[in-house]
């Protein structure tokens, strides 16, 4: 069995794990308690009441972070035509045909990839490389769409895609330690607002259980959810 470190601990003693904290207070422990020497992510993860295994109990969807999430994200726009231009000027960082090629020799220095409809048939070929890394493009993450530039921004400006894992769980970065108590507390607002509006017609009982904040290695704190319950 691992040894928690001394830092940890410590960071640990801070946290009732008794008790449920309320946004602001949650935003500024999970500051308090971050003692890694980077800027570390500050990660939010949901239990939800659903049943995954049930194709209408799937929560998945998108919501763009009024701050972002702090990291850079590098885009990937398969398309051609005039998207080309679009997606360029909107900030892609990659952009045309030729990367079908490349992703099919293994290429994978993206994050998201964006594509026009017209090129899924040759993109669905590589579900096999892409899929399990997330980086297939979804028409209900706004990823598979004609609007390329628009997608493009909307991915700049903090938009994330999250979707609940096979044990109900739904785990997302809102934003660094680094960031002001204020940016993540509305970055967390916005999303736990989207994750209600998520909820499943056929989902029955309390849909959301419970939610922890964290830092990168530090110690979670859990959240009070009355107000989203």
């Amino acid at each position: 069995m691992a040894t928690l470190g001394k830092k940890y601990r410590a960071a640990a003693a801070k946290v009732d794990a008794a008790r449920a904290y309320a946004a602001t207070e949650a935003v500024e422990l999970v500051k308090q308690t971050s003692y890694t020497k980077f800027d570390a992510t500050v990660d939010v993860a949901v239990r939800l009441g659903v049943d995954p295994r049930h194709a209408d109990q799937v929560v998945r969807g998108t919501v763009v972070l009024p701050h972002g999430t702090g990291k850079a994200v590098r885009v990937l726009v398969v398309a051609q035509g005039e998207r080309v231009k679009e997606a360029e000027e909107a900030g892609a960082d990659f952009v045309g045909l030729e990367y079908l090629q490349k992703l099919k020799d293994g290429w994978l220095e993206c994050d998201v990839i964006v594509a026009t409809p017209d090129v899924m048939g040759q993109l669905g070929a590589l579900g096999r490389v892409l899929g399990p890394r997330g980086l297939m493009p979804n028409p209900k993450a706004g990823t598979v769409t004609m609007d390329v530039g628009r997608a493009v921004r909307e991915i700049k400006a903090g938009k994330i895609e999250f979707r609940v894992d096979k044990t109900g769980n739904v785990h997302v970065p809102i934003g660094k330690v680094s960031f002001s108590p204020e940016q993540l507390r509305e970055n967390l607002a916005a999303f736990l607002e989207t994750i209600v509006k998520a909820k499943p017609s056929a989902a029955k009982g309390t849909y959301i259980r419970s939610a922890t904040l964290s830092s990168t290695m530090g110690p979670g704190i859990p959240l009070d959810m009355a107000g989203y319950r």
